[in-house]
């Protein structure tokens, strides 16, 4: 029996590799300020929502940030050991747990943003804003049709090790 040919290429490999290419310039100043990709992607929410002075609920986080709640457990000790962080309980309901960044964390937030938005300005000149701003927006379709409609999250995933 002869295997039958792919007739597309392989968007999730390829989706993978472009993001690979992308960290491969970011994650030199993760390591620089001592953050792994998870625990940037952590800082960058709560670095959005600075803003919001009772914090981020915890599951909140670990949707904006694309993390499973085990591993978001995990990177947040690692971030209040390291004082990025602190936690507390949600003022509405103290079985949940808030987050937000601490001065630390936000002067790291502050300082990678500037690193990473000089980063896309320069993907910006290569490609033309036009086209960085169609990839945003093919990847935001991507990502929405592929969202199962029953739980409005998406389809079952696996998730690198940190």
């Amino acid at each position: 029996m002869t295997a039958l040919p792919f007739v597309h290429r392989n968007l999730p490999l390829l989706l993978l590799q472009a993001r690979e290419a992308v960290m491969a310039h970011t994650r030199p100043s993760l390591r620089a300020h001592g953050l792994s990709d998870q625990q940037w992607r952590v800082l960058r929410v709560l670095g959005e929502h600075a803003q919001d002075p009772e914090g981020v609920e915890t599951g909140r986080v670990a949707k904006e940030a694309f993390l499973l709640g085990p591993s978001l457990t995990g990177v947040l000790t690692r971030m209040a050991r390291d004082g990025l962080i602190e936690r507390s309980p949600c003022p509405q309901d103290a079985r949940r747990t808030v987050v937000r960044a601490t001065a630390a964390g936000l002067d790291k937030f502050h300082a990678l943003s500037q690193s990473i938005e000089a980063h896309y300005d320069w993907m910006e000149k290569q490609v033309g804003k036009q086209a960085l701003q169609n990839l945003y927006t093919w990847l935001d379709t991507v990502i929405a049709m592929e969202v199962d409609p029953a739980d409005h999250k998406p389809r079952p995933q696996g998730e690198e090790e940190e």
